[in-house]
């Protein structure tokens, strides 16, 4: 997908969302901004393996 194109898609899931989200998802954006690329990749990677293993961290929580 192009710039402008993932630009799109998230200005139209944007008009769904609350002002109460807006403000955390602007919040979340303007740290990405300060993070290095290494950052954000381990982010991904860790985010990744978090929801792959959703159930899994469910289940030992209990």
């Amino acid at each position: 997908m192009s710039k402008n194109e993932v630009k799109d898609q998230i200005n139209k899931v944007l008009d769904n969302v609350s002002d109460e989200a807006l403000e955390s998802i602007l919040n979340y954006l303007k740290e990405l901004i300060s993070k290095s690329e290494t950052d954000l990749i381990l982010s991904n990677n860790l985010n990744k393996i978090l929801s792959e293993d959703k159930e899994v961290l469910e289940r030992l929580a209990k």
